[in-house]
């Protein structure tokens, strides 16, 4: 069908309209693109240049200095060293095993070493440095710094690692720090960005560990620019962070270096504190380790020989266990001034009044003994510490009763956590009738009583507490014990105390027989006696059993320590103060399974108290004749080290 004229004029126009609005939206459309396009290249270009430029800027924490560790002297006993080390980012080295193969060629990296990195670089966020390789040479650094441009993402730098040049001798006080792990920070509720660092090195144990946030310092930040092939180009800017605090502890170096020589290979521990201060002088626990190997983190075979995995159970002697705080053990006697005083206080015993002692006292149809088995006859409270006798104490303390008798435990104390910056320091057990109640579900024995009189059954202490027990018996002042010194050069508070508020007179009788027990022929450590009579010392000997001793075997004999398997024979302790007219040191001896404290702790003690008194090895003449062959003899054997030497070899 043909179309008219008129049907063809409109055709023709409604195409003209349709062409001239979609021409008009182009043009619109143009000139929008043309207008947006001149803002955002001329008006805006300065903007989006400079973000441009931000992109390629990345942000870097920087790891303050850890503070210093000192003894009391000025002698380092945890300081930082260069570590040359190579670090790579992710995100920026594009493909990592590419670039790892390339790094190998100019550094000898273990393939552990590698695997670590991968593993870590796949855990950790995308922008984050994980460490490939530390404690490189400078010629590796330069090598890597030299290849730059074909080892996107990986920058070489220079950082600082944890050394402890005192090793094994400050493990147990000073601790070790170590790579930051994933149990350490899901232990923090809002943990400092340094910590999530690759092998940031945290502390561990010790001081290391207590006083972290003060050791630790605050990060800096470093803006540094990346170019489109994740190489460093530049440092844009930078700000420094704070170092951690220095830190004086109360420790002296070469007393503790005697300590821990002196308890050798036995498993055992020692403390010794300065009474009038309550200044820790040393804090040793043997065998010992050397906190070096956990700087970078410990290898298995490290790990499992620390942990003495090829020692049978019942012989492990512990070295990562720092026993001198830790460790909780029956007082056995030496805890017998604590029943005397209790007594003494409630005014339930004269010093002077005796106990009939034949060997054994019966309560509530169970036989009590005492160590001598013929007994001591009719004994006093001078003669009873003396000789250290049993009975008298299960006497007395049926008549002052439990509770007394662990409010005075507590005073002196035992039982109390002491606040020291060191890992799980005990508590201890000072028990009473509440405490069995509440622990143990269960009704207060007059047995309890007993066995506790002299330092046994539920009772527990720490060497560290009997040490503490000893430096206020020696001033009657309730002595803290104090390790940290000062914080970047401030004095700490002192642990002198305030006096106990027991009666002076009281506390001169114990003394008084503490005396005796190292200076008088029938004394149980008289021949652990220092003869020098500016250094008199008062002590008392202890033995605590760790098994039970039936009457089967009392009927035959009881068995000598030395013929028992050696995780069951007894701990043997000693407690001492000196010079006994004007008291200076107070010391505390723990030996694991030693067997008699006369014999085994006691000597230890004495050695140990007169190297602080001399500040130095004493002269032989300090010591019983009778011992003065076997004192050199040990001194020949021990590894002491010349600290005065080494301190002229450091400044030259």
């Amino acid at each position: 069908m043909r179309r008219g004229p008129r049907d063809t004029a409109e055709s023709a126009r409604k195409i003209s309209r349709r062409a001239l609005v979609l021409g008009g939206a182009q043009t619109v459309l143009m000139g929008t693109l043309l207008w947006r396009m001149q803002s955002i290249q001329v008006d805006q270009g300065a903007e989006y240049r400079f973000l441009a430029e931000e992109n390629r800027v990345k942000i870097r924490l920087i790891p303050p200095a850890r503070g210093l560790i000192f003894d009391r002297a000025g002698r380092v006993l945890a300081e930082n060293e260069q570590n040359y080390r190579i670090v790579m980012v992710r995100e920026d080295a594009g493909d990592i095993g590419a670039v790892l193969q390339e790094l190998t060629r100019l550094v000898a990296l273990a393939p552990e070493d590698i695997s670590r990195a991968i593993q870590e670089m796949e855990t950790r966020r995308a922008d984050t440095a994980v460490t490939i390789a530390d404690r490189l040479t400078w010629d590796d650094i330069a090598r890597v710094a030299a290849n730059a441009p074909a080892l996107p993402g990986v920058t070489a730098e220079v950082g600082l690692s944890r050394r402890y040049p005192m090793g094994a001798d400050m493990a147990h006080i000073v601790g070790y720090v170590g790579p930051v792990s994933s149990y350490d920070l899901e232990q923090l509720e809002n943990p400092d960005p340094l910590l999530r660092i690759p092998r940031f090195q945290l502390g561990k144990t010790g001081v290391e560990s207590k006083m972290e946030s003060q050791l630790r310092g605050a990060a800096g930040i470093k803006r540094i620019e990346i170019n489109a092939a994740g190489r460093v180009m530049r440092e844009l800017g930078r700000e420094e962070g704070r170092s951690g605090a220095d830190m004086q502890l109360t420790v002296d170096t070469k007393l503790q270096n005697y300590v821990q020589q002196r308890l050798g290979n036995d498993s055992a521990s020692a403390v010794v504190i300065d009474v009038e201060t309550g200044d820790v002088r040393a804090i040793a626990s043997a065998p010992a380790f050397d906190p070096n190997m956990f700087v970078r983190g410990i290898s298995v075979a490290n790990w499992d020989a620390l942990n003495e995995r090829d020692t049978p159970r019942n012989q492990q002697k512990r070295p990562l266990a720092a026993k001198a705080v830790q460790g909780l053990y029956p007082p056995g006697s030496t805890f017998k001034m604590v029943t005397a005083l209790a007594a003494l206080e409630a005014g339930v015993v004269d010093p002077e009044e005796t106990v009939r002692c034949p060997g054994h006292l019966e309560v509530a149809d169970v036989k009590f003994h005492c160590w001598k088995r013929s007994g001591h006859g009719n004994i006093n409270l001078h003669e009873s510490l003396k000789q250290s006798c049993d009975v008298y104490y299960y006497d007395i303390a049926q008549r002052v009763g439990i509770d007394k008798i662990s409010e005075m435990a507590k005073r002196l104390g035992l039982g109390v956590r002491h606040d020291l910056p060191l890992s799980a320091v005990g508590r201890g057990v000072a028990p009473d009738k509440a405490w069995k109640r509440e622990v143990r579900d269960a009704d207060w024995r007059i047995g309890d009583t007993v066995n506790a009189s002299i330092g046994q059954g539920y009772v527990l202490s720490s060497p560290m507490q009997l040490a503490v027990m000893t430096a206020r018996l020696a001033t009657g002042r309730s002595v803290e014990p104090r390790l940290v010194q000062s914080i970047d050069g401030i004095e700490q508070p002192t642990g002198e105390g305030e006096p106990l508020g027991i009666n002076d007179n009281l506390l001169r009788r114990v003394r008084s027989a503490m005396y005796d027990v190292s200076n008088h022929r029938r004394g149980t450590a008289f021949r652990s006696r220092i003869i020098a009579d500016a250094f008199r010392m008062a002590g008392k000997t202890g033995t605590s059993q760790v098994r039970r001793i039936t009457a089967e075997e009392r009927a035959r004999g009881v068995t000598r320590n030395e013929d028992l398997p050696w995780e069951r024979r007894d701990h043997a302790l000693f407690v001492s103060f000196a010079p006994y007219d004007n008291p200076k040191y107070a010391v505390a001896v723990v030996v694991e399974h030693g067997g008699g404290g006369s014999t085994a702790a006691a000597p230890i003690g004495r050695d140990v108290l007169l190297h602080a008194l001399y500040d130095g090895l004493p002269p032989l003449e300090a010591y019983p004749s009778s011992e003065r062959a076997r004192v050199r003899e040990q001194r020949r054997r021990m590894e002491l080290r010349d600290f005065d030497a080494a301190t002229e070899s450091d400044r030259a």
